[in-house]
């Protein structure tokens, strides 16, 4: 009997099926991105909304977002897992969009941005000698078919969707996204919609003492173009666009 037969030892190796058909290395990444930081992301006609809830106690402000990545100019991402990771995939996805437009001088499209993520997420679950990504992404932008909301999964699937929330609210958030999403809201009211269910989450948590804020992020669909909106504190006003 070899050593991956013996029980109990199917996730000593991302590559090594269980008798029952399950990769347990990809579960515990579900795992770990259930405990994150929200994230939430919604499309609307004028456009797409990203939203992250960000620890910020004794951390310097600066304009740069933990959890939300400009890839492009039409393109952003909010992130859940590990940070380290969702670097590697934010970087590949940037060098995607650079060689889309230098070979066919045109911003690429949000999906094969998505689908180059996935790929990569993919190819970790099937050799040896690494883990899969422990992170999940929310991949939102608008380019020439209109605005697009792509939800990538560790197993390196990803859906398309028209609200979808990550971390560890997303249950509480995605009840509230069911009852209040319209496919005709506004991108203000979009916003209103982030903000409020974020705010919901935060204060659903039992005993936080961190300093929290929220990060929005919008890509309207005249402009085409991610304005990140920083440190927007849970007590301030909604941001406008």
């Amino acid at each position: 009997m070899s050593a991956f037969a013996k029980p109990g030892a199917y996730d000593y190796n991302a590559t090594v099926f269980s008798p029952d058909g399950r990769l347990y290395q990809v579960e515990y990444i579900t795992e770990l991105i259930n405990r994150g930081a929200t994230i939430v992301g919604i499309k609307c006609p004028e456009g797409i909304v990203l939203a992250s809830e960000e620890i910020t106690e004794l951390f310097e402000e600066t304009e740069h977002s933990l959890k939300i990545f400009q890839i492009d100019s039409h393109v952003g991402a909010a992130i859940v897992g590990l940070g380290s990771d969702a670097r590697v995939l934010i970087q590949k996805a940037r060098e995607e969009a650079q060689g889309n437009k230098l070979t066919f001088d045109e911003p690429v499209a949000v999906e094969t941005i998505t689908k180059k993520c996935s790929d990569t997420q993919q190819v970790y679950t099937q050799h040896g000698g690494g883990r899969p990504f422990g992170v999940a992404l929310i991949i939102g932008g608008v380019d020439a078919t209109g605005p697009h909301l792509f939800c990538t999964h560790q197993s390196g699937t990803y859906k398309a969707y028209k609200a979808i929330a990550l971390g560890t609210g997303r249950e509480i958030v995605q009840t509230q996204l069911t009852q209040q999403y319209r496919e005709n809201m506004t991108l203000n009211e979009s916003i209103q919609l982030a903000l409020a269910c974020l705010k919901n989450a935060i204060q659903t948590k039992q005993a936080t003492t961190a300093t929290t804020s929220i990060t929005i992020a919008t890509i309207p669909t005249t402009t085409k173009t991610i304005q990140i909106l920083h440190n927007s504190s849970t007590e301030e006003k909604t941001p406008t666009t």
